[in-house]
């Protein structure tokens, strides 16, 4: 192989790519980035065995010719070339980096020894707009599991009915939905697509009003965004039957701003956070909510305006589950349901359903 083309470039192509490297295994061909020359272009290539990214570059090609390099050390090194004009070619078991007057050399693994990504994902096909998919994605996934112990809590929960798509994360402790309209598609899709997946693809959206195809095969995901291609397998198995864990009536329910809830909210954690069940009180009567914090570190005792229907109620939450739920909210106001201090929080819109957030208790000696 014998290519130049321009660090920039080059430096770009890498970073997209080698997020899908693999950091923790026993394979070091996974920790590599694929480069193959062909014709009037470069495509970089990286997999972890669950995820692959794949993305090409124009270069000059004066040799075809494929090789795999080390990806994160290619990545760090290739980053300190943005300014300079690149040749890469092969010398025996090394790739040789030419740079101004400069030149480097780096180990090469033998590319057949690389895994085949498969990029024919076709079958079932829904479009959406990608500020309405970019949503989707900050506004459900911080709720996915991070551990193994059900390796389906890690994904979402994507599935279309009646013209729209709907993601759905829980951790056994909160969970977050939220719904947008789709621009069309050819069959509704159900799947539990990886946290890690969507983040991603959240990464390399651009342009709000373009339109991003979800492709699905068997248990594969594919999206392509400009030249750049991402494919995931998908979970296997059950995923839990929300339907039976959102509550369809509430004792209490109140609406509130937004903004004051957070900021209030955010001033508690200060020192909630200091506590090991960052335990922030809501105490709520008559037209104001109480919001409360008390740790050995001191205490916050705050009153925020609220519309109240319904009977009093006093209930301690995570602060943290609180934060991240109503800071990935856009709306003025919330509404917030409530069935005591033992039954899950709520969090709607006070008009519609574009979003659901529930929270779990936190039970205290008090």
């Amino acid at each position: 192989m014998k290519i130049i083309c321009e660090g920039l470039d080059l430096s770009d192509a890498v970073m997209k790519v080698v997020k899908a490297c693999s950091t923790k295994t026993t394979n070091p061909i996974l920790e590599c980035i694929k480069l193959t020359a062909h014709n009037d272009g470069l495509t970089l290539l990286a997999t972890d065995g669950e995820i692959a990214i794949q993305k090409k570059v124009k270069a000059e090609v004066l040799e075809e010719g494929v090789l795999c390099v080390p990806g994160k050390y290619f990545a760090d090194f290739i980053k300190r070339l943005e300014g300079w004009q690149v040749t890469l070619a092969t010398e025996g078991e090394k790739v040789v980096l030419s740079y101004g007057s400069s030149e480097s050399a780096m180990q090469t693994l033998n590319a057949d020894d690389f895994p085949k990504i498969d990029t024919q994902i076709n079958e079932n096909r829904v479009e959406i707009l990608a500020k309405d998919l970019k949503e989707l994605i900050a506004k459900t996934t911080f709720c996915c599991a991070q551990d193994d112990s059900r390796p389906v809590l890690k994904g979402c929960l994507v599935q279309t009915e009646n013209g729209r798509i709907s993601f759905t994360a829980l951790d056994g402790y909160r969970m977050a939905i939220c719904r947008k309209s789709i621009v069309s598609m050819n069959a509704d899709i159900k799947i539990i697509c990886p946290g890690r997946t969507l983040n991603e693809i959240g990464r390399m959206l651009g342009a709000e009003d373009e339109t991003i195809a979800l492709n699905v095969q068997k248990n594969r995901l594919l999206v392509c965004i400009d030249d750049t291609i991402l494919t995931s397998r998908l979970y296997e198995g059950e995923f839990v039957n929300v339907a039976n864990i959102v509550p369809r009536e509430f004792t209490s329910e109140i609406i509130v701003d937004k903004n004051a809830l957070d900021d209030s909210v955010e001033r508690a954690s200060v020192l909630a956070r200091t506590d090991k069940n960052s335990i922030v009180c809501f105490d709520i009567r008559e037209k104001e909510m109480n919001i409360s914090s008390n740790t050995a570190i001191g205490r916050v005792d705050e009153t925020v305006d609220v519309m109240l229907e319904g009977k009093d109620v006093a209930i301690a939450l995570n602060c943290k589950y609180v934060s991240e739920s109503i800071g990935a909210i856009a709306d003025e106001k919330i509404k917030m349901g409530f069935n005591g201090a033992v039954a899950p929080c709520v969090i709607v819109p006070v008009d519609g359903d574009s979003y659901l957030y529930l929270i779990l208790p936190v039970r205290t000696t008090a």
